[in-house]
Order: structure tokens, then sequence, then C-alpha cells
């Protein structure tokens, strides 16, 4: 041997002892994180693994009483693996055969040639595809389930079934197999690097995956640039004054109200998606809540501080701030919710402040809770508050787990295989920006929150809750109501929605859009996409309003300024600047409550 060939010997041995030195330091480091996130008998995850544990055993019974049905479905799965045998057998030896399953088409976990390609990959791909339908058909196809039950095992049984699927282990997975042999197995030590990165970042019993880089978004660079003033704040919010663009707006302001689980520049997001920048475009005067984040000195604000500190606070401000004492309102998700209990709180008290109102993606009628309902019973809730009144707050991150959890394959696996077994860095997308942008809830609010509306359902019932001493009726809300849900909403189903919406007593407007809960309502003419549907009449069931219904092409957002312009009192008047009137400017938009990210806060 040469002395060069001896040197290059000795390089790549001593480069992969290094390799592997630091593979084990990283190994050990996530194996000591791991053993820190175990959770106790306290904790939420256990309350939760109690109840699937009760919907189990409800499975288990009802399943035992149908023998037959279990032993014809374990033959029809039998007879499906052995033509997989059988037609594996036939492609090693050079024969062309058909699959015995394919995935579905919206699957794309298997998109690489190589699960086509190679007989080895596609018979791991063909026999967890035949195993995990037949599992999720036994499951689904289960009688005697409650509702309850049957939800919680198909949620369950969905996340099993994803993941154990082949494309989520490093020595299964063919490209997870190529780019380490193209790295020398770098990859795999990158992804032990980042798995180590991400769950020091986690909350505890949950593992938060780097879904976006960071490092390209700055809130108030070029994400919530729409320019304006805080003009008014308290312990909960920053009111934001948008700067007007036409020469001229409409003299009657409008509010929004943002849901405080997330923050509010999902309506603010880049110019050219900004349903703000639109609004003000169109010569409305926009006040926008900004929530704060909050940390443990928060943990006594109730819902009703949310109330009297957010909306009824603005309006008061916007007075000052304009001269006006009627205002047009729009609420999204959670921030719809507090509009109406808002509205039948000035109700009783004989004030109408708030001339129309919008509710996006908006439930009221929480008795279709949609997938978040596996989370809601007694069990958990009690579990989660054991954890907040400790803490004071509840764990944004722990929520944005949990909702990542419904759409497990786009928002958790993907990313698993990405990070920690590619080793690669996720790419720059503002959207699941936000999306990991995650906020703080004070532990009496989410309480009151979780209790109140999703197990008790108590919003819809006359008296059931009373906020400052003041009981609720939705049915007393006489102000004209404009609902837009849309059509693929996991989180607010659309029904839901629409029965909500039936339970005022003014003349209402409901609209459906076409795609899911945030793409649906942000979804900008310009665009062209999704459409929607409207229907002038509001029948009994959701199902004989579809039927009714007219589709439109393009955005809601259209119709919706046709509709606010309907209810009258819409003259214009010489545009008003922040700081024209009795409220000074505080500091420039966005403020620094939206800029609050969970670490700053609790650093704190």
């Amino acid at each position: 041997m040469s002395v060069v060939q001896k040197e290059t010997v000795e390089t790549a041995i001593k480069d992969f002892y290094d390799m592997a030195l630091r593979a084990t330091e990283q190994y050990t480091s996530v194996m000591d994180k791991v053993v820190n996130q175990q959770t106790s008998a306290d904790d939420p995850a256990a309350s939760v693994m109690t109840d699937f544990n009760e919907a189990f055993r409800e499975l288990s019974e009802a399943m035992m009483s149908n023998p037959q049905k279990i032993m014809a479905d374990q033959m029809e799965l039998m007879k499906k693996q052995q033509e997989l045998f059988q037609s594996t057998l036939l492609r090693f030896m050079g024969k062309e055969v058909e699959p015995v399953v394919v995935p579905e088409r919206t699957d794309r976990r298997f998109k690489d040639e190589q699960w086509q390609d190679n007989p080895v990959f596609d018979f791991l791909k063909q026999l967890y595809l035949l195993q995990s339908q037949a599992v999720t058909k036994m499951v689904h196809e289960t009688e005697g389930l409650s509702d309850h039950a049957r939800q919680k095992v198909e949620y369950f049984t969905r996340q099993y079934v994803n993941a154990v699927s082949p494309t989520n282990f490093a020595a299964l997975n063919p490209e997870v197999i190529r780019k380490a042999v193209e790295t020398g197995g770098g990859s795999l030590l990158k992804g032990l690097e980042q798995l180590s990165e991400d769950m020091e970042a986690s909350v505890k019993g949950a593992l938060n995956v780097a879904m976006t880089d960071t490092s390209a978004f700055q809130v108030g660079r070029n994400l919530a640039t729409t320019p304006g003033k805080v003009v008014y704040q308290n312990d909960l919010m920053q009111l934001i004054q948008y700067t007007p663009s036409t020469e001229k707006t409409f003299k009657r302001p409008l509010l929004i109200i943002p849901p405080f689980i997330n923050k509010y520049y999902i309506l603010d997001m880049r110019d050219k998606n900004s349903f703000v920048k639109w609004l003000v475009d169109q010569g409305h005067t926009v006040f926008m809540i900004s929530w704060v984040n909050p940390g443990p000195a928060l943990r006594d604000k109730d819902f009703t501080a949310y109330m009297k500190e957010g909306p009824l606070e603005a309006i008061s401000a916007i007075e000052k701030a304009t001269g006006e004492k009627e205002v047009n309102a729009i609420g999204y998700c959670l921030g719809g919710t507090l509009l109406a209990a808002t509205l039948a709180y000035l109700k009783k008290k004989k004030q109408e402040p708030i001339k129309a109102a919008t509710f996006m993606a908006t439930l009221t009628d929480f008795s279709q809770p949609g997938e978040i309902g596996v989370f809601i019973n007694e069990t958990a809730i009690s579990g989660l508050e054991k954890q907040m009144n400790a803490l004071g707050y509840y764990d944004g991150r722990q929520m944005a787990f949990s909702f990542n959890t419904l759409r497990e394959n786009d928002l958790f696996w993907s990313f698993f295989i990405n990070n920690y077994l590619k080793g690669e860095r996720p790419a720059a997308f503002d959207l699941l920006y936000w999306n990991t942008d995650s906020t703080n809830l004070p532990a009496a609010m989410h309480s009151f929150y979780l209790r109140n509306m999703y197990l008790h359902n108590r919003l819809i019932e006359k008296d059931a809750i009373e906020l400052d001493g003041v009981k609720l009726d939705l049915r007393q809300i006489k102000v004209p109501t404009y609902y837009i849900s849309t059509a693929q909403d996991h989180i607010a189903l659309w029904q839901a929605t629409y029965t909500g919406a039936k339970l005022m007593s003014g003349k209402n407007r409901f609209v459906l859009g076409g795609s899911g809960h945030i793409a649906g309502i942000v979804n900008p003419p310009e665009a062209n996409k999704y459409g929607y549907w409207t229907n002038e009449k509001i029948p009994d069931s959701p199902d004989e309003w579809y039927q009714g219904a007219t589709n439109h092409e393009g955005s809601w957002w259209l119709d919706w300024q046709q509709w606010v312009l309907d209810q009258g009192n819409m003259e214009q008047v010489a545009a008003r600047q922040p700081g024209d009137a009795e409220l000074k400017p505080i500091e420039d938009a966005p403020g620094r409550y939206v800029k609050q990210r969970i670490f700053d806060v609790l650093a704190k």
C-alpha cells in the first residue's frame, strides 16, 4: 500500500469514527430528552389515553359479538396477501404483473419511483396498504359502537396505521436509504441533530416538528405589513387602526376579532392575499384586535375578561379614534364565538353598537365539534385543567401538536421524514410559519371555553352561560349576520356552523366557500380559486340549503362586500388617519403583542 493510499484509508477510518462518535452523542441526547418527555398520570396525554382505552374496550366487545365478521375479514386479508406473495414472486422472475393494491390518488407517501420499480419496496408498500386498509375497514364496519367511541377508535386507528407506514422507517424508505448512501451517513446524523433540537423546543409529551425555515420570516418585515398604528392597548390586546389607502372611507368602522388561539396575521400575510389590505383598499376603516401571548401572570383572565377587554373596550376605543358609536364586526373562528357572546351580552344590556356581524368559520353550536371532538371529554379536560392550574396557562405548542395530528401525514410525518430521516431542512413557507407561531391561553379562559362550549354546548341554550352577571341568549340577537363557512373545514364543520347561524333572529345570510378552514377564508379575488355557494333562503337543514344553493366562481369576499353595503348607513367620509382624533399612536403596526413568541413569553 502506498503512502497516499494509507493516508486515505486512515482519513476514512478517522472520519467514520468521528461520525460514529457524533451519532452516539446525538442518540444519547435524544434518548435523554425522550426520558424527560415521559408523561405522568396527571398529564393530559395520560387522561386522553384513559379515554382511549375505554373506547377500545367498547370496540373489542362489539367485535366479539360478531365473530363471523372477524373471521370473514381475516380470510379476505389472507386471500389478498397470498395474491401479493404470488405476484411478487412473479416480479422477481422478471414478469410484469398488476398490483394487488395501489395507494389512493391523494396519498403522496409513495411517490418515489422505487416504491413501484423495485420489487422489494413494492412488496413492502402493498403489504402495508393491505393490512392498514383491512384494519381501518374492520373498525369502520364494526356495529354497536356509540358515536363517541367510534370517532375515537377511528382516529387512533388512523394514527396507528399511518405511524407504522414503511415510509417512516429509515431502513424501509428508499429515499432515505439513497440519501444516506449519497452522504455517507451524514444525512442520518444531521437528522438526529435536528430531532434533538426540535425535542428541546417541544412541549412535554409531544414532538413539535419544524415545518418551515423560520429565519425566512419576520412579523412586521415580510408578514403583517399592512401600514397602521397601535392606538390602544390593555393586558389582553392591542388595537390596530390601519392607514387608509383611499381618499374617502366608509363612515362606519370595521372591527375584526381574530381567534385568540392563533395570531391575527393569518388575515394579513402578504399583500397579494391580505384580507386586511383588501378591506382597506375597498374603503373600510379597519381596526384589528391583536391578542397578547399570555404567560402565567394572566392565569385568571377568563372568557368574560376576553369579552370586556377585547371587543367591548375595542368598540369604546374606536369611538375615541373616529367619533363613531357604531361599528360593523367580523369574528373569525373562536373570535366569532366571542363575537356571538358579545352580541348576546349587549342585547341584554339594551346596547347595539354592532350593526352588522360577520362570522367566519365560527361555531356557536358545538354539538358537531369536528375531529377535535376526539379530545373532548370529562377525563381529558380534567387532566388538562390540572396541568393548566399548575402552569397558569395552556401551552400553545400542545394545541399545535393536537391540531397537526388531525392531518398527520401532511403536518407531521412528511416533516418527520424530511427533517429526521433525510436530514434536510424544511423549506420557507409563510402559512406554515404562522401555523407554528403558537400562542398560549390563560388557564381560566381555556377551562371555561372547553367546558361551556365543547363539553356541554351551553352557548345555544337560553340563559345557560353568564358573563359579568348577564345571562346570554343568542336567539335575541337581531342584527344582520353573514356566515361564511367552508366545505372542507375539519375544525368548524359547515353543517354545524349552519345550525348555529339559524339560532339568531336577525336577517341571516349563509355562504359556503370551497376548500378548508384557512384557504377557503383567505381567498382573495385575484386568485380566482375555490368558488362559493349562496342561497337566499335559510331552510331548516344544511342539506336543504345546499340543494337549493347556487355555485359561483371566484372569491366570497366580493359577495360579502356587496352584502355589507346593502346593510345601509355606509356613506363615505374623508379618510381618517390613525391619531387624527383622541387616541394617539402607541407604536407602528403590527405592534408588540403579535411578535411575542412562546419562548419569549416563558423566558419571562
